[in-house]
């Protein structure tokens, strides 16, 4: 098996644990931007379907689920991050709670990763 392919199961694995039966749709999402240049972050709650701009992105959660046996951790949220002004996509995919750098946004300033997913 090659470095590749092993990385490939392994985030293709981790992406089918978001959609096991054990796992909760949350209401929404609690994400964390940074801006690398100055150091500042900042978190926002969006709901299912909501967009918003994080430092200069447009990131819109599609779902967030959650086991049910651990409702504060191992949040697994599907993202769509875009240039605001050219819609150009930066990101489009599950991201981990628990792993963020396994499915990471690659910005060469900005850093979005989630939290968790709210259950109410």
């Amino acid at each position: 098996m090659t470095l590749w392919s092993g990385l490939l199961s392994l985030a293709l694995g981790s992406a089918g644990l978001a959609q096991d039966n054990g796992a909760v749709s949350g209401t929404g999402a609690v994400l964390r931007g940074l801006d690398k240049v100055n150091g500042r972050t900042t978190d926002a709650e969006l709901p299912i379907g909501g967009s918003a701009e994080l430092f200069g992105l447009l990131v819109t959660v599609a779902d967030c689920r959650y086991p049910a046996e651990n409702p504060t951790g191992d949040a697994f949220a599907f993202l769509t991050i875009r240039e605001p002004d050219t819609g150009a996509v930066q990101f489009e995919g599950w991201m981990i709670a628990s792993s963020p750098a396994l499915s990471a946004l690659d910005h060469s300033r900005y850093d979005i990763w989630v939290l968790r997913c709210n259950s109410s």
